[in-house]
């Protein structure tokens, strides 16, 4: 299976809490790849590439691991990718 590109935004008690950072943290347990910022709205946005079960789970290890702090999770596809380098980087 190839690798896709998602943008996830997650809300809720999301800034000022490590959220970042533990996204960060999280992706280097997993094959993906992207970034992480937060948002004026005070939520975060995430664009993360890999394979689709690679993806799932690393927003599910993020998700258990801000237990509380996530109320909702939109995501969606992104035709374009340009997260072609490795890593996992936390944006400002």
């Amino acid at each position: 299976m190839s690798d896709v590109r998602r943008a996830i935004v997650f809300r809720g008690r999301v800034q000022g809490v490590g959220f970042r950072w533990t996204t960060a943290q999280m992706a280097e347990r997993f094959a993906v790849r992207g970034w992480v910022r937060n948002e004026p709205d005070g939520s975060v946005r995430c664009e993360v590439a890999g394979e689709p079960s690679e993806i799932e789970a690393f927003l599910a290890a993020v998700e258990e691991a801000m237990r509380g702090n996530v109320t909702s999770r939109e995501g969606a596809a992104v035709s374009r990718s340009d997260l072609s380098g490795g890593g996992f980087e936390i944006r400002h």
